[in-house]
């Protein structure tokens, strides 16, 4: 039986960081993606032995940094002020995406505007006119990563599941996504299934209800 929290939740953003961090393996090498992925990194506690990367040059990130330990030198992909930990190193650009591209990360963490059941992702751009497309190195960490874990939140506001059977928007990598981490449920993409491993607030019934993508319960 796969965990249903029915009377907790939805999860809030910190609450999704810290589930996902939970299931990162010991001594990962492991990249956050810009925006809500980030966060996953506050949650990581220090004997879990996680080295994070980001793809500006750096390996050994600690977690945000607040007041006094603000280094405006310091930053990630994003822009946001980080800390080292100890042991950090700093290289070239080219060379962190080499590391990308080339098999060395164990897993990123990205966010996403489409998941499909098969585990295409589109996370880069809307399609809408006007919308400015940033794909970043959101590809290259796509095909490179050895797993990628997505962070998102499972609906749209209009109610729309962001969770589909096949993705309307431009498409950043095709069948990538190992797992999908949401405020109401947790789900791992085999590429014959969608399991749903954990559920927050909503039943695995309910969930089925709303979602136009065969699901399966987890076993433990």
């Amino acid at each position: 039986m796969i965990a249903q929290h029915v009377d907790r939740g939805p999860l809030g953003r910190d609450e999704m960081a810290r589930v996902l961090a939970r299931d990162i393996p010991h001594g990962a090498y492991v990249n956050l993606g810009i925006g809500q992925p980030t966060t996953v990194g506050d949650h990581l506690p220090p004997e879990s032995g996680v080295i994070l990367h980001t793809e500006n040059g750096m390996l050994g990130m600690g977690p945000a940094a607040t007041g006094d330990a603000i280094d405006p030198d310091l930053i990630n992909a994003g822009k946001l002020p980080v800390t080292e930990l100890p042991g950090a190193s700093y290289f070239h650009h080219a060379d962190s995406f080499a590391m990308m591209r080339g098999g060395h990360l164990d897993l990123c963490v990205l966010g996403a505007y489409q998941v499909s059941a098969a585990g295409d992702l589109a996370n880069w751009h809307t399609g809408e006119p006007g919308a400015i497309p940033a794909v970043g190195g959101a590809m290259d960490l796509a095909v490179g990563a050895k797993q990628v874990y997505v962070l998102m939140s499972l609906f749209t506001r209009a109610g729309e599941p962001k969770l589909v059977k096949e993705c309307t928007y431009p498409l950043t990598a095709l069948r990538c996504v190992d797992r999908v981490y949401t405020d109401v449920a947790t789900f791992e993409i085999t590429g014959d299934a969608v399991l749903v491993r954990e559920t927050w607030g909503i039943s695995f019934h309910e969930l089925r209800s709303r979602l136009d993508v065969p699901l399966t319960a987890a076993t433990p």
